[in-house]
């Protein structure tokens, strides 16, 4: 993989092992040569993994939309940054530059992002690998609800594989460069092409 898009919150959450994990996470991108892309803010688990891969030599791209500019408070250490129009445009651009999918701790927004990545890996729309960086324990919610939702005859088995999981940076980077996409994209009544 050349770049990572990392999905995650604008904030820091209440615990410091969430910022140093962010941080962990763009370190090792970095040692990796693995190019960050991600929203472009400085400030919480964004500004985190931004740091963390530029103060390791790292290149990042931010991508934000221009009304967020100052909410967010873009970064002003990237190696590019990149201003889009809507909040669409910034995730298909994100989507775009990237070779695989990490989301770390995060709101809404980062859920959004997540569920979308995933849907379209489950259409055939993109073959990269989307993986969480399940810190502390914070999605493990969402990890027993994927099971319900294959248990409840909502998912496929093998569409959920599709979403990999680690608490360790190198276990989940190590699981992705690994991924092998599915053959057939499963229709929207559950078959397969």
């Amino acid at each position: 993989m050349e770049s990572i898009v990392v999905f995650c919150g604008s904030g820091a959450g209440n615990k410091d092992s969430y910022r140093e994990a962010a941080y962990l996470l763009g370190a090792t991108l970095a040692a990796l040569n693995i190019k960050v892309v991600y929203g472009g803010a400085r400030i919480g688990l964004m500004g985190a993994v931004a740091d963390g891969a530029l103060n390791a030599g790292g290149q990042v791209i931010g991508v934000i939309p221009g009304f967020l500019k100052t909410k967010e408070v873009a970064h002003e250490r990237l190696s590019e940054l990149i201003t889009v129009d809507t909040m669409h445009e910034r995730k298909l651009k994100m989507h775009d530059l990237s070779d695989g999918i990490i989301a770390l701790p995060g709101g809404w927004g980062t859920m959004e992002e997540l569920f979308e990545m995933l849907t379209w890996a489950q259409l055939g729309l993109h073959g990269k690998p989307v993986g969480l960086l399940n810190i502390n324990g914070y999605y493990d919610p969402l990890i027993s609800l994927c099971d319900t939702m294959v248990a409840e005859g909502f998912l496929q088995a093998g569409v959920r594989e599709m979403l990999l999981t680690d608490v360790k940076v190198d276990k989940l980077i190590a699981k992705m460069e690994a991924w092998q996409p599915l053959k057939t994209a499963p229709l929207i009544n559950g078959q397969t092409t």
